[in-house]
């Protein structure tokens, strides 16, 4: 019982404890930044020179189509 640590479990244990733990938050952070670039891809957070271009055009659109329904 000498051998283990307040969490309970040996050395052993907590080396492979903490290699999963790292091999998972790796992964998670590779998968994030992944997401996080393909938000940007598709649209960005910073407006450029023009603002946000896209949402003009998508207020546009919209009023056109809701001159077709009403």
């Amino acid at each position: 019982m000498s051998d283990t640590s307040l969490s309970g479990l040996t050395e052993d244990e907590a080396k492979e404890f903490h290699g999963v733990f790292v091999s998972s938050f790796i992964g998670f952070t590779v998968v994030a930044i992944i997401a996080h670039v393909l938000a940007w891809l598709w649209r960005p957070w910073l407006p450029g020179e023009d603002g946000y271009a896209m949402i003009d055009t998508i207020q546009s659109t919209a009023a056109a189509l809701t001159s077709y329904i009403a």
